[in-house]
Protein backbone atom coordinates (compact mmCIF):
# COMPACT_ATOMS: atom_id res chain seq x y z
CA UNK A 1 0.00 0.00 0.00
CA UNK A 2 2.83 2.37 0.94
CA UNK A 3 4.54 1.95 -2.45
CA UNK A 4 1.30 2.55 -4.35
CA UNK A 5 0.63 5.76 -2.47
CA UNK A 6 4.20 6.97 -2.98
CA UNK A 7 4.08 6.08 -6.67
CA UNK A 8 0.85 8.02 -7.16
CA UNK A 9 2.12 11.05 -5.23
CA UNK A 10 5.44 11.03 -7.11
CA UNK A 11 3.50 10.86 -10.37
CA UNK A 12 1.54 14.06 -9.68
CA UNK A 13 4.15 15.96 -7.66
CA UNK A 14 5.78 17.61 -10.72
CA UNK A 15 2.58 19.63 -11.23
CA UNK A 16 2.99 21.12 -7.74
CA UNK A 17 6.79 21.24 -7.43
CA UNK A 18 6.98 24.96 -8.30
CA UNK A 19 4.73 25.82 -5.36
CA UNK A 20 5.45 23.21 -2.68
CA UNK A 21 8.43 21.24 -1.47
CA UNK A 22 7.95 17.47 -1.49
CA UNK A 23 7.21 17.13 2.23
CA UNK A 24 4.60 19.89 2.21
CA UNK A 25 3.01 18.41 -0.90
CA UNK A 26 2.86 14.94 0.64
CA UNK A 27 1.43 16.39 3.85
CA UNK A 28 -1.21 18.27 1.88
CA UNK A 29 -2.10 15.22 -0.19
CA UNK A 30 -2.14 12.71 2.67
CA UNK A 31 -3.63 15.10 5.19
CA UNK A 32 -6.17 16.28 2.66
CA UNK A 33 -7.18 12.72 1.85
CA UNK A 34 -7.48 11.83 5.51
CA UNK A 35 -9.45 15.02 6.14
CA UNK A 36 -11.88 14.22 3.33
CA UNK A 37 -12.17 10.73 4.80
CA UNK A 38 -12.88 12.24 8.24
CA UNK A 39 -15.48 14.66 6.81
CA UNK A 40 -17.14 11.79 4.94
CA UNK A 41 -17.27 9.70 8.13
CA UNK A 42 -18.66 12.68 10.06
CA UNK A 43 -21.41 13.19 7.46
CA UNK A 44 -22.39 9.51 7.40
CA UNK A 45 -22.32 9.21 11.19
CA UNK A 46 -24.26 12.43 11.80
CA UNK A 47 -26.92 11.97 9.13
CA UNK A 48 -27.38 8.21 8.83
CA UNK A 49 -25.93 6.38 11.83
CA UNK A 50 -26.90 8.77 14.63
CA UNK A 51 -29.69 10.30 12.54
CA UNK A 52 -29.09 13.75 14.07
CA UNK A 53 -30.13 12.42 17.51
CA UNK A 54 -28.44 12.98 20.85
CA UNK A 55 -26.45 10.05 22.22
CA UNK A 56 -27.44 9.15 25.78
CA UNK A 57 -24.51 7.51 27.57
CA UNK A 58 -26.42 7.31 30.89
CA UNK A 59 -24.00 9.65 32.69
CA UNK A 60 -23.98 12.29 29.96
CA UNK A 61 -25.91 13.15 26.82
CA UNK A 62 -23.70 13.94 23.83
CA UNK A 63 -24.96 16.09 20.96
CA UNK A 64 -24.98 14.33 17.58
CA UNK A 65 -22.37 16.62 16.01
CA UNK A 66 -19.92 16.05 18.88
CA UNK A 67 -20.56 12.28 18.94
CA UNK A 68 -20.06 12.10 15.16
CA UNK A 69 -16.84 14.08 15.40
CA UNK A 70 -15.47 11.78 18.13
CA UNK A 71 -16.44 8.56 16.35
CA UNK A 72 -14.95 9.77 13.06
CA UNK A 73 -11.76 10.61 14.95
CA UNK A 74 -11.43 7.04 16.26
CA UNK A 75 -11.18 5.89 12.65
CA UNK A 76 -9.21 8.74 11.08
CA UNK A 77 -6.56 8.91 13.85
CA UNK A 78 -4.80 5.66 12.92
CA UNK A 79 -4.99 6.35 9.19
CA UNK A 80 -3.56 9.83 9.72
CA UNK A 81 -0.68 8.52 11.82
CA UNK A 82 0.13 5.81 9.28
CA UNK A 83 0.20 8.29 6.39
CA UNK A 84 2.30 10.84 8.28
CA UNK A 85 4.79 8.27 9.56
CA UNK A 86 5.25 6.22 6.40
CA UNK A 87 4.59 8.67 3.56
CA UNK A 88 5.13 12.27 4.70
CA UNK A 89 7.80 12.36 7.40
CA UNK A 90 9.91 9.32 6.54
CA UNK A 91 13.15 11.08 7.52
CA UNK A 92 12.19 11.51 11.16
CA UNK A 93 14.85 10.22 13.52
CA UNK A 94 12.34 9.71 16.35
CA UNK A 95 11.30 6.21 17.39
CA UNK A 96 7.83 5.07 16.37
CA UNK A 97 6.42 5.08 19.90
CA UNK A 98 7.71 8.64 20.45
CA UNK A 99 6.15 9.70 17.16
CA UNK A 100 2.87 8.07 18.13
CA UNK A 101 2.84 9.76 21.56
CA UNK A 102 3.69 13.16 20.09
CA UNK A 103 1.19 12.65 17.28
CA UNK A 104 -1.42 11.82 19.91
CA UNK A 105 -0.60 15.04 21.82
CA UNK A 106 -0.88 17.21 18.74
CA UNK A 107 -4.06 15.45 17.68
CA UNK A 108 -5.48 16.08 21.18
CA UNK A 109 -4.79 19.76 20.62
CA UNK A 110 -6.57 19.50 17.27
CA UNK A 111 -9.47 17.68 18.93
CA UNK A 112 -9.78 20.47 21.47
CA UNK A 113 -9.77 23.10 18.72
CA UNK A 114 -12.32 21.08 16.74
CA UNK A 115 -14.54 20.78 19.79
CA UNK A 116 -14.40 24.49 20.59
CA UNK A 117 -15.02 25.58 17.01
CA UNK A 118 -17.85 23.08 16.49
CA UNK A 119 -19.55 24.22 19.69
CA UNK A 120 -19.14 27.85 18.60
CA UNK A 121 -20.30 27.42 15.01
CA UNK A 122 -23.19 25.00 15.63
CA UNK A 123 -24.52 26.08 19.01
CA UNK A 124 -23.73 29.80 19.05
CA UNK A 125 -23.69 30.81 15.39
CA UNK A 126 -26.26 28.17 14.28
CA UNK A 127 -24.30 26.99 11.25
CA UNK A 128 -25.18 23.54 9.88
CA UNK A 129 -22.90 20.90 11.51
CA UNK A 130 -21.28 19.53 8.32
CA UNK A 131 -20.48 23.05 7.11
CA UNK A 132 -19.19 23.90 10.60
CA UNK A 133 -16.90 20.86 10.51
CA UNK A 134 -15.59 21.92 7.11
CA UNK A 135 -14.85 25.49 8.31
CA UNK A 136 -13.27 24.18 11.51
CA UNK A 137 -10.97 21.94 9.50
CA UNK A 138 -9.34 24.92 7.79
CA UNK A 139 -8.46 26.51 11.12
CA UNK A 140 -7.00 23.32 12.52
CA UNK A 141 -4.98 22.20 9.46
CA UNK A 142 -2.39 24.99 9.72
CA UNK A 143 -1.76 24.39 13.40
CA UNK A 144 -1.58 20.67 12.78
CA UNK A 145 1.01 20.88 9.98
CA UNK A 146 3.40 22.97 12.07
CA UNK A 147 2.93 20.67 15.06
CA UNK A 148 3.51 17.50 13.05
CA UNK A 149 6.52 18.82 11.17
CA UNK A 150 8.39 20.37 14.08
CA UNK A 151 7.24 18.23 16.98
CA UNK A 152 5.69 14.83 16.17
CA UNK A 153 7.92 13.86 13.25
CA UNK A 154 10.95 16.06 13.82
CA UNK A 155 13.75 15.55 11.28
CA UNK A 156 16.43 17.78 12.76
CA UNK A 157 17.93 17.48 16.20
CA UNK A 158 19.31 21.06 16.33
CA UNK A 159 17.08 22.03 19.25
CA UNK A 160 17.15 18.73 21.17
Amino acid sequence: MKRRIEYFLDLIYPFFSKFLDKTTFRYAACGGSNTVFDLFLFFILYNFILQKQNVDLSIVVVSPHIASFLLAFLISFPTGFYLNKTIVFQESYLRGRVQLFRYFLTVCMSLFLNYVFLKLFVEQLHIYPTISKFITTFFVVGVSFVSQKYFSFRTSSKND
